[in-house]
């Protein structure tokens, strides 16, 4: 009898990691930032804490988010950040657990032996790996196992993913570096051409979840945010619209409109007649920007709908394809 211990769904986000433990639900939901002693290569906070310290931090301390575009870009923050995150799940554990964790869909043989050498020198026993969008659809309750088509779009912090699934499977998918990160960076520059004002990526991610727009508002919200002046050096308060957010967001929001046009166009037909009939869900924390949701529609002609818990849902399936890690492990064994 092979004996493991806690069976975990992680979520490896860009932006948050989220972690699922069989039989308790989601236990962890924590930023993927790490800040790090350079001089001694020490973990000083994981999470909330080193998310604080992010544009803070003195010289030998770097903060930083070891993963960019849904891959890992630093392997051993990766590795040391996990850690981190499995020791706090599972406490003390005398049999080490086996992990599921989401990727991107369209992830190299490379980026996918990354995630696992992390996760196995993290303490993992064994570590499968799942498709964001496939995981996106069984954590909004669609029931993935049907002859039907569903498509679902994932915006998440790196990446968006595109699939249409069905029996299970994606028959055609799509994942492009634009999401919530590709968001913010345009905000940020927009602020620059516009006002001669430098901000920081948290000030660029409040504008964007208060008063951030890809569609026209019916009433115009404002806010006041600071910075540095590129002229004086100084501090600067400016008041900024949601008129201007629709101006510095709608780039990005159409490349996403433009990806899930191109995956549309290679659906099979009968697959397509079944999305026109059912419609498009949305998941993940990018979608929730205002308005994303009508633009998409306009643009396709088809529903859209937000799954209920959007930025749970890819933590959720993942939880629920726990179910069959057994299942999984016969097939590998015969």
């Amino acid at each position: 009898m092979f004996k493991y211990g806690q069976d975990i769904g992680i979520d490896l986000g860009t932006a948050t990691v989220i972690a699922y433990v069989k039989g308790k639900g989601i236990v962890l939901r924590e930023p993927s930032v790490v800040a790090v002693d350079n001089n001694t290569g020490e973990v000083l906070a994981v999470g909330k804490e080193a998310r604080r310290m992010l544009g803070r931090t003195p010289g030998n301390i770097v903060a930083t988010r070891p993963l960019r575009d849904g891959v890992i870009s630093s392997y051993s923050v990766t590795e040391k950040m996990l850690k981190y995150f499995i020791n706090r799940v599972c406490g003390k554990f005398i049999f080490a657990p086996r992990i599921m964790i989401c990727i991107p869909s369209k992830v190299t043989e490379v980026e996918k032996k990354a995630v696992i050498d992390a996760a196995s020198q993290a303490g993992a026993k064994k570590v499968y790996l799942i498709e964001e969008p496939i995981a996106a659809a069984i954590g909004a309750g669609i029931d993935i196992s049907r002859p039907c088509g569903n498509m679902v779009v994932d915006i998440g912090g790196g990446t968006t993913d595109i699939a249409v699934i069905s029996l299970g499977g994606s028959v055609v998918s799509s994942s492009l570096k634009v999401a919530g990160d590709k968001f913010d960076e345009s905000i940020v520059k927009y602020i620059k051409k516009k006002y001669n004002v430098i901000i920081g990526e948290r000030t660029a991610e409040d504008l964007k979840i208060n008063i951030g727009c890809v569609y026209p508002k019916i009433q115009d919200m404002e806010m006041d945010i600071r910075g540095r002046d590129l002229a004086t050096g100084l501090p600067k308060t400016i008041t900024v619209h949601s008129s201007e957010m629709l101006e510095a967001l709608i780039d990005p929001a159409m490349m996403v409109v433009d990806a899930v046009h191109s995956v549309l166009e290679k659906t099979p037909p009968e697959l397509s007649a079944d999305i026109s009939d059912r419609g498009i869900y949305m998941t993940g924390g990018g979608c929730l920007i205002d308005g994303l949701d009508k633009l998409l529609q306009e643009k396709t002609g088809i529903n859209v709908m937000i799954a209920q818990d959007a930025i749970s849902c890819v933590a959720l399936g993942t939880g629920k394809a726990l179910d069959n890690l057994d299942v999984l492990d016969a097939k590998k064994r015969r």
